[in-house]
């Protein structure tokens, strides 16, 4: 009894032995290149359940996936003789799963392959650009240039780069300094235009300021000498009129109005009884 027991699980083991080494799978992100001593049947690139021929023929699998190639930090030098310590970084995929068996076999071995290539071509192509152009204004121009030429060079292994991008770009220790020293001064070059720039502005601003001022000033004062010169005018027709028409009483007004201002509580005038100024006091005159 024991031994029909022990003949099952047997016969059971080499059966699921044989179903997996007959049977495979390929998922959603794989992709399979079936080989037969050593050699190339055929690629599968669809996820499914799949034959081989047990101990024959082998399964390598790779990812389909967009993968990311990360460089450590490297020293280039610009057109200008600078130094930049330059870390990029790559989104690549598998598009040829021969080839790239066939080239570099596997991951690490590509990306290996891909720090040459994506490094010779950075170097390149920053070699003929001056400092400011990488860092303010033809880095997107000058990283597409470069995705291009190194996806060029990696379809030979099988390999499509999607995107090629600069991280960071530093200045060697050394230099920092130097470059800050003359970013500060440029700095405060444009700052000094700047202030020197508002202070004649601000000066023309006074300027118009107290022109107008004046202008306005003089204006206000010539009106108001020409309302004065017509009302004095009025005045004097006005007075002169009323003296026409009886001019005794207008005298006698005029004596009082002098009588009023000049003859106060504080006042002492000593006048002879003839004086002309006195002549409506003077009792026998009014008799």
């Amino acid at each position: 009894m024991n031994k029909r027991y022990v003949i099952l699980i047997a016969v059971a083991v080499v059966l699921f032995i044989g179903v997996n080494a007959t049977f495979f799978t390929v998922g959603e992100p794989d992709q399979v290149v079936v080989t037969a001593l050593g050699k190339p049947v055929r690629v599968i690139q669809e996820s499914g359940l799949y034959l081989k021929i047990p101990f024959i023929q082998q399964i390598t699998r790779f990812d389909r996936r967009l993968l990311e190639y990360d460089a450590s930090p490297r020293a280039i030098i610009t057109k200008d003789k600078k130094t930049l310590r330059v870390d990029n970084y790559a989104k690549w995929r598998i598009v040829d799963p021969l080839l790239f068996l066939q080239t570099v076999r596997t991951e690490a071995g590509a990306q290996a392959r891909l720090d040459d290539i994506i490094y010779s071509e950075l170097r390149v192509d920053l070699a003929r650009k001056d400092l400011i152009e990488i860092v303010a204004t033809d880095r997107s121009e000058l990283m597409e240039l470069v995705r291009v030429r190194t996806d060029a060079k990696a379809r030979t292994l099988g390999i499509e780069i999607t995107d090629v991008r600069i991280k960071r770009a530093d200045l060697p220790e050394q230099n920092e300094a130097a470059v800050f020293g003359r970013m500060k001064a440029e700095r405060e070059r444009i700052a000094r235009q700047f202030r020197s720039e508002g202070k004649e502005e601000a000066l023309k601003i006074r300027s118009n300021t107290d022109r107008e001022r004046t202008i306005m000033l003089a204006d206000a004062y010539e009106k108001d000498q020409t309302l004065r010169g017509e009302g004095d005018a009025d005045s004097v027709r006005v007075y002169a009129e009323a003296f026409e028409r009886d001019p005794e009483f207008f005298d006698f007004l005029r004596t009082l109005e002098a009588y009023r201002k000049s003859l106060d509580n504080k006042t002492t005038i000593l006048l002879p009884p003839q004086s002309e100024f006195l002549h409506h006091l003077n009792m026998s005159e009014i008799e």
